[in-house]
């Protein structure tokens, strides 16, 4: 597996300081992960059925605050086949939550030289704000193509039609927000969804497939060229799910489901040896899974830069 450093486009304005990015090649395939900012959440939300010490335990030993921390929130530019695939679209702007530091996808994109208007084709792991807010932006949809294809799960637009919020865990403010989103995704882009029941290819050695668990529709892109693997886990896996695959996750719709998938793909991960990267790990969110008898174990990529 090759990993590439990303390219500097010339551009007028000051670099950040940080650039929010990170290519990788798989095979003959090009992907860019990148950073569209951090979401502080409480804590709880890593793991709201876990033991409250043994949560805190976890935190002190990965030298993380109790009570809240950023998330990460990554996604995916894929170049395969003649096409520019863009998995998620970040959160956009929603003033009401307050979350300056999220929304960065737009920029970052133009900073590493992706215009909007080469995007051929949008996969969505699910349909939560954080997914698809970065295409509700003001201007956004206007400098995006008139035949771009917005994949997503048949599943999970029936469930946002009428969501059920009764066993989630979130921050006051969220599931409205959340339904608010959803509710105007689908009447800005319904005539550009193009629906898929359980798995669909959307360019050569781009495959999306339904998983369920965090939503009904959720699913994962798997990317494989010559002897090259990496998948997209989305919001199946995050930092604490190596460790603890059973803990709940605050934004699962099933949070059992949710955990039976979780376990399922790190078990593949390990087996495979395939690249991983997922919505909520800490960027770059390049990495490998390993198992430690009965517990997955995350080993980030050695950086080539």
């Amino acid at each position: 597996m090759n990993l590439d450093k990303t390219s500097h486009p010339d551009r007028t304005g000051p670099e950040e300081l940080v650039p929010s990015r990170y290519a990788v090649r798989v095979g003959e395939i090009d992907v860019l992960v990148v950073s569209d900012g951090v979401l502080p959440l409480p804590t709880k939300m890593l793991g709201h059925n876990a033991d409250p010490a043994a949560r805190a335990a976890w935190l002190n030993d990965m030298f993380l605050p109790l009570d809240a921390f950023d998330w990460a929130l990554n996604a995916v530019v894929v170049r395969s086949g003649g096409q520019t695939i863009l998995i998620d679209a970040g959160l956009g702007l929603d003033p009401e939550l307050n979350l300056p530091r999220a929304g960065q996808l737009t920029k970052r994109l133009e900073a590493a030289g992706i215009d909007l208007g080469s995007v051929t084709d949008v996969v969505l792991t699910h349909m939560h704000m954080d997914h698809v807010g970065g295409l509700l932006v003001d201007g956004v949809k206007d400098r995006l193509r008139p035949d771009l294809r917005i994949h997503v799960a048949a599943a999970e637009v029936k469930f946002w039609e009428s969501p059920d919020f009764s066993q989630v865990s979130m921050p006051p403010g969220f599931p409205d927000a959340l339904r608010a989103t959803a509710k105007q995704f689908r009447k800005e882009y319904e005539s550009k969804l193009r629906l898929f029941d359980e798995e669909s290819e959307v360019a050569p050695g781009v495959v999306v497939s339904r998983t369920g668990g965090h939503t009904p529709g959720h699913s994962i892109v798997r990317v494989a060229s010559g002897k090259d693997r990496l998948m997209f886990a989305g919001d199946a896996v995050f930092a604490v799910g190596f460790e603890h695959p059973n803990w709940h996750n605050g934004f699962e719709h099933d949070p059992e489901e949710a955990a039976r998938v979780r376990a399922r793909l790190l078990r593949e991960l390990a087996e495979t040896g395939e690249l991983l990267v997922a919505t909520h790990m800490p960027f770059p969110s390049v990495g490998h899974v390993a198992m430690d008898g009965d517990v997955f174990r995350w080993v980030p990529v050695f950086w080539d830069y």
